[in-house]
């Protein structure tokens, strides 16, 4: 019989949101609050508590009331697989010249639809590129277009 993943081992997009926030949060203050979350994610601090004791439901977090939290093995393992994920992107984004605030808003509508594949596979063309600064001149000569700002 072929192995299933419950739905607890995959997170929602929402989930997986908080989850690098809560370790960028961690990673820059040692610690991660509901206030924290809520106010670098702009939402209401009740949306964070219920997201937090789904999280904790489901083995993401260690979250007791009033008490910072902690991500869980498997909640640090899914959070750094969003790190990265997202990393792989803004290399990639930043080799083809695209600016930050567009790379950021592109990184968080797509980020969430790539499979692990794609995103080795966009990590292994960043490399190539870097290691190919004749291509990237290449490139840029051609894409000498306009930097979109609201597309």
């Amino acid at each position: 019989m072929p192995a299933t993943s419950s739905k607890s081992d995959r997170p929602s997009q929402s989930a997986e949101d908080y989850l690098e926030r809560i370790q960028e949060l961690i990673d820059e203050k040692g610690y991660a609050r509901v206030v924290d979350i809520a106010s670098s994610l702009e939402v209401t601090q009740a949306s964070v508590t219920n997201m937090v004791q789904k999280l904790a439901e489901t083995g993401f977090i260690d979250y007791e009331k009033y008490r910072g939290l902690t991500l869980t093995e498997k909640g640090g393992a899914v959070a750094a697989r969003i790190q990265k994920r997202h990393a792989t992107l803004s290399r990639f984004f930043s080799l083809l010249g695209l600016d930050e605030p567009t790379q950021l808003r592109d990184i968080e509508g797509i980020e969430h639809h790539l499979s692990s594949v794609t995103v080795d596979c966009l990590n292994d063309l960043a490399s190539v590129l870097e290691d190919h600064p004749d291509l990237m001149k290449k490139f840029r000569a051609r894409n000498n277009r306009a930097q979109p700002s609201d597309s």
